[in-house]
């Protein structure tokens, strides 16, 4: 009897021993399968990106103090002090440019004319963080109506959106009268966003010496002319309006290769040709 009971204590604890094991098994295969859950249901998370912004439509600026016609300059300043304009400064000329024209045209007894011309540039690059080259455009398109709209002293204020078309895709004219040098000045800003790109023109005049004020009819065509050249000259230096980093047509560089290899093969069989009819003569 006393034998036996050690030999059924050692057969208990072996048995013991499986039950175990299976146990911990069983539990491992539920955690692993409890991870599985949730890293599954954290996936869908994980994968959600930001919607990309749209590229930019024009990736440079003209050279501003060539974007408006040396004829449109002669006939809104004609006595221009420096008839190729003044260059505005600029710590990043593809972004941001200016010029200006200015000149006081002496007609003796009969007075004299006075006229300012200016345009600036800025362009806008699309960024994930910040928008689209276009929205960030448009937004500073408001700032800047709004800005001239504030002008200091102003009289006879008025705001009008330019014709559909006339200059580009949104444009806004505001004029108004301002004295100052003892004088009345009329003024002509114009505001227009072509894609990505805000241009403001400035012009303004006024009669020295007993000449007669311009007209604001006069001084408000001048800034328009001014303004739809300069905006014109925005797609001139992007070629057509191209938008910046857009990607080739599918199969264009296989089809350019093909064709050069294709030439290339031209080429050497018109010379062995012409080879062998020397040899042949």
């Amino acid at each position: 009897m006393h034998r036996s009971a050690p030999r059924l204590t050692r057969i208990l604890a072996c048995a013991a021993v499986p039950v175990m094991l299976v146990v911990a098994g069983c539990s491992s295969d539920s955690d692993g399968k409890k991870d599985g859950a949730s890293s599954s249901s954290a996936a869908p998370d994980a994968t959600k990106t930001e919607a990309a912004v749209a590229p930019a439509k024009f990736a440079a600026l003209p050279d501003p103090c060539k974007s408006i016609t040396a004829k449109t300059v002669k006939s809104l300043v004609p006595s221009a002090k420096n008839k190729s304009g003044t260059r505005g400064k600029s710590s990043d000329t593809a972004a941001r440019g200016g010029c200006s024209w200015n000149g006081l045209d002496d007609n003796g007894v009969k007075g004299s004319q006075y006229r300012w011309l200016d345009v600036g540039f800025t362009r806008f690059a699309s960024d994930q963080a910040l928008g689209s080259g276009a929205d960030r455009a448009e937004a500073d398109y408001t700032k800047q109506v709004a800005k001239a709209q504030a002008a200091e002293g102003a009289k006879k204020l008025a705001t009008a959106p330019a014709p559909a078309g006339s200059i580009d895709e949104a444009a806004t004219t505001v004029t108004y009268d301002l004295t100052k040098t003892g004088e009345d000045f009329k003024y002509a800003t114009v505001i227009a966003r072509t894609g990505n790109v805000v241009v403001t023109v400035n012009y303004n005049g006024a009669g020295y010496a007993g000449a007669k004020t311009p007209s604001a009819s006069d001084i408000l065509k001048g800034a328009q002319k001014a303004a739809k050249e300069a905006v014109a000259a925005v797609a001139a230096a992007n070629d057509a309006g191209q938008p910046s980093g857009s990607p080739k047509p599918a199969g264009s560089a296989s089809a350019e290769a093909s064709t050069k290899a294709s030439s290339k093969s031209s080429t050497k069989s018109s010379a062995k040709s012409s080879a062998s009819v020397k040899k042949t003569g």
